[in-house]
């Protein structure tokens, strides 16, 4: 890579770190305020979603602001915007204070991946490795988050660990702001219209980019991370509860402290992700984008069944089967990403993350309702075979994509 390379792969994976550091560091949560507001997973996962929701409704017009300003403010303004909704939450009264305090952490979280993945695929000339270390970073605090919240959870009130979950996010953002790089370095459009030019003017000049960005493989490939953003939420939301709840990971004492194996297993497993978003991005530069994106999903299906029988197989089984689904589901990421890129020009790049991210995480969101609902009223296996089902479904319309396109 070269020096504008590497700034700009720089600063995206210090603001995706920090996004994924709140992202997945919630679900530890989830555990505590079940506890602390005796509410079920069903009212939970109802507020949950909110938040997470508005991270993926909020991403079209980020997608659109993508296209007509600089990614690096937009980034900063993320990243200022998810310290502040931690901040309220910390002050959180009850399950609707925790659905409002996450509305604010989601409308800011919505900008990053519009404007961070424009900003990697129009700046830097080695994309897929890029999208590597990207994804990588990422994971890195999806790793760093859930394992600091599970630790420090050992010791303190939650309102104290959420708290604290704000001045590193405050300090990146002003680091972030004293980097300089050419945010188009990498594109040339050939069209006599610039890469970013302003944006759409009005409604109907938003229609028309909208209608030719979804004429084409464009399409399907938005309908495939949108069931997978339906199978990544409900999967993660509430799994380190189900991971509690299966023998020899439930709460355990040593002297006077109680701490929660589940949560551990849980940051491992994310951990693990670090690797399959690093292998997922470089694979990109050799395998064609669609074809192995169909190949992740279909592994990431039959995880799904397999947790059925390792949830009562003891806890050896069920980690074997909780490092499968770390690797395979952040293997995905950077693969999706870069088919996105694959299937829209650089002159609609913002508004096709976008739409995207609208898929993956608003309509996505829908997979932490669904999967609450599911554990209050059906129980695991229902929910396990219905993510399956969603699997398999995004794997059999990536496979229409090959074969169409």
């Amino acid at each position: 890579m070269n020096a504008n390379d590497r700034r700009i792969v720089g600063f995206t994976m210090l603001g995706h770190a920090l996004f994924h550091v709140y992202e997945l560091s919630i679900p530890v949560f989830v555990v505590a305020w079940l506890d602390a507001f005796a509410t079920t997973p069903a009212t939970l996962g109802l507020a949950v979603g909110l938040g997470y929701g508005l991270v993926g409704l909020g991403a079209l017009p980020a997608g659109v602001l993508a296209d007509s300003r600089e990614s690096r403010g937009l980034v900063v303004i993320s990243l200022v915007g998810m310290a502040v909704g931690f901040g309220l939450l910390a002050l959180a009264p009850s399950v609707v204070g925790v659905a409002l305090a996450l509305a604010v952490w989601g409308a800011a979280a919505s900008l990053y991946h519009p404007a961070g993945l424009a900003l990697l695929s129009r700046g830097t000339t080695e994309r897929g490795t890029g999208f590597a270390y990207h994804g990588a970073a990422g994971n890195v605090g999806t790793v760093l988050g859930p394992f600091a919240a599970a630790v420090l959870l050992i010791f303190f009130d939650w309102r104290l660990v959420v708290l604290a979950f704000v001045g590193p996010t405050l300090a990146g953002a002003l680091a972030m702001t004293r980097v300089s790089f050419d945010e188009t370095a990498a594109v040339e459009t050939g069209t006599g219209r610039p890469v970013t030019d302003g944006g759409p003017a009005s409604l109907g000049e938003l229609v028309g980019d909208s209608r030719r960005l979804f004429t084409g493989g464009f399409a399907l490939v938005f309908g495939v991370v949108l069931l997978y953003g339906l199978y990544y939420r409900g999967m993660l939301t509430f799994l380190p509860d189900l991971l509690a709840g299966t023998s020899g990971l439930g709460s355990m004492a040593v002297g006077t402290v109680t701490f929660e194996p589940s949560r551990f297993v849980y940051a491992g497993l994310l951990m693990l992700g670090v690797g399959g978003q690093y292998a997922g991005g470089r694979l990109t530069d050799r395998i064609e984008t669609a074809r192995l994106l169909a190949a992740t999903l279909a592994s990431l299906t039959v995880v799904a069944l397999l947790f059925v029988p390792a949830l009562n197989a003891g806890v050896r089984p069920l980690v074997v089967v909780c490092g499968a689904l770390g690797f395979l589901v952040y293997a995905t990421a950077p693969i999706y990403q870069a088919t996105i890129a694959d299937y829209a020009t650089a002159e609609v790049r913002g508004l096709s993350y976008g739409y995207t991210y609208l898929g993956m995480f608003g309509i996505g969101a829908l997979g932490a309702t669904l999967a609450g609902g599911l554990l209050t009223y059906a129980g695991a296996t229902a929910l396990f075979i219905t993510l399956a089902v969603l699997a398999g479904a995004a794997c059999l319309l990536c496979l229409r994509v090959v074969t169409a396109y």
